[in-house]
């Protein structure tokens, strides 16, 4: 094939005849990389410039790279620096080395997890280390699941399954139901639950919302009123959706009692899990899931705590069989296996990145033990934090932590009550340009609240101090 239009290194070249200059271009981005890392606390959480180009174009002509990498480091510079000590406002973390490195690898060979012949290894590995978590939730040997591209696919795929077995919907769907499906979840679930209800053709008011308790946990009773109201209303309850770990607060329902009340009512339980599935991985924490064993599937972003690039998400079910014969479409441009199921013929996604080697090798190099270590670490910064802010009067929590996220407000009595969201958001961005700490600003029940979320390995209780100290500076102004 003709390449004179193309730059030398354009391709790396199979037998090896532009590795010199490959090499060079591939050692300048790595050193960008490594440099932007490694002095990351040197700027801050967040950009205070965005620098686009003029205009976005496809040139006619290839770029220099002394201009593309000169691009590269504008782009460094104008994104969210999740490396950051002070970067602690959102559920996203600086990534695992063997992470990052694990990334560059799938790039590098670019298999499809659509089938077993376009990903010979890293299918059976994926399919082998999701028994693996799935043994860890307690879900038996029998279940498995897949790896997706987002918590709300997860989601998403998880409410396709319960749909399909409730209704048997896998070739007729289900607009011949008389009856209006139902499922039903925690007020504060996160919003994707809607999105699949919506996508699935149920329609967003399907899900019917469950009030919570002071700790944003879904009240059992309240559930099983909603439950027996929709049944009188001659709706179809299918499914349950708990959360562990919400978004705003990081609280987790009540898992025990709420699968009693799925079997109780021989509904389908689905437990998002997405923050709070890495609980999984403690001995001394793992107790705050009881309940997760009684799943019918869980969706568990390891991209959050367990410190693994975007994207790693895994939809785990109790039973493979079911997932198998609930939302299987088979792919006959596929070669078939007879002991393997292609794993882009089980999932709502097809051609798939490999996610699961830097989640793999991330567990391979930090082990149980490493990854406990910092959620008890994470913990113990939580509890340090609490203290601070019942130093002060004038500070208050939405409710009492049950993860590593802590929602809170100042409620100054020298403002006004009205003005409280305007002394907050006020709060946040002073926060950010005097102690180059970030903390995302929620709306939950009514009002704006600051919320900090101790992911980075490298936020410790001299920052969070000196964010105190900062806040009191704030205060007295």
């Amino acid at each position: 094939m003709n390449q004179s239009q193309l730059p030398l290194s354009a391709f790396v070249d199979p037998r090896g005849g532009n590795k010199t200059v490959v090499e060079q271009l591939a050692g300048q981005v790595l050193e960008m990389i490594w440099s932007h890392l490694q002095t990351a606390d040197a700027s801050s959480p967040l950009p205070q410039t965005i620098q686009l180009p003029v205009s976005i174009e496809i040139p006619d002509q290839p770029v220099s790279e002394s201009k593309i990498l000169a691009q590269l480091q504008t782009i460094l510079s104008s994104s969210m620096n999740a490396a950051h000590p002070g970067f602690i406002g959102h559920m996203d973390s600086m990534p695992t080395t063997f992470s990052i490195l694990g990334e560059m690898v799938t790039a590098a060979i670019n298999n499809n997890m659509l089938s077993l012949e376009m990903s010979p290894f890293f299918s059976r590995l994926e399919s082998l280390l999701l028994q693996e978590f799935a043994a860890l939730f307690g879900l038996g040997t029998q279940a498995g699941g897949v790896m997706l591209s987002g918590g709300s696919l997860a989601n998403l795929q998880a409410l396709a399954v319960a749909r399909n077995v409730k209704f048997d919907a896998l070739q007729q769907g289900i607009t011949a139901q008389i009856h209006p499906p139902v499922l039903f979840a925690s007020e504060v679930a996160h919003t994707s639950i809607q999105k699949a209800a919506m996508v699935l053709g149920l329609g967003a008011s399907s899900v019917v919302p469950i009030k919570t308790n002071a700790n944003s946990q879904m009240n059992v009773n309240e559930l099983r009123y909603a439950i027996e109201n929709a049944k009188q209303s001659h709706k179809v309850p299918f499914c349950i959706v708990a959360t562990a770990g919400t978004t705003t607060t990081g609280n987790i329902d009540p898992l025990l009692e709420i699968s009693q009340v799925a079997r109780e009512y021989q509904l389908w339980l689905h437990v998002d899990a997405a923050y709070g599935g890495a609980l999984a991985l403690s001995e001394k924490q793992r107790q705050r899931l009881a309940g997760v064993e009684n799943a019918d599937s869980i969706t568990f972003n390891p991209q959050k705590w367990l410190y693994v690039a975007k994207n790693c998400v895994m939809g785990l079910f109790r039973d493979t069989a079911t997932l198998v014969n609930a939302f299987r479409i088979a792919a006959p441009y596929m070669r078939d296996s007879d002991n393997f199921i292609n794993l882009g013929e089980i999932s709502v996604q097809g051609t798939r990145h490999a996610e699961i080697l830097k989640l793999w090798l991330s567990l391979q190099h930090l082990g149980k033990i490493g990854y406990s270590q910092l959620i008890e670490e994470s913990y113990q910064l939580t509890d340090y934090f609490v203290q601070q802010i019942k130093q002060r009067p004038f500070l208050e929590m939405a409710c009492q932590p049950e993860t590593n996220l802590i929602c809170f407000r100042g409620v100054p009595a020298w403002v006004s009550s009205t003005e409280w969201d305007n002394w907050n958001t006020n709060l946040q961005t002073y926060l950010l340009q005097k102690s180059k700490v970030f903390l995302s600003l929620p709306a939950y029940r009514g009002s704006r609240w600051l919320r900090a979320v101790l992911l980075n390995p490298y936020t410790d209780e001299k920052i969070i101090s000196r964010l105190f100290d900062e806040i009191d500076t704030y205060a007295k102004a």
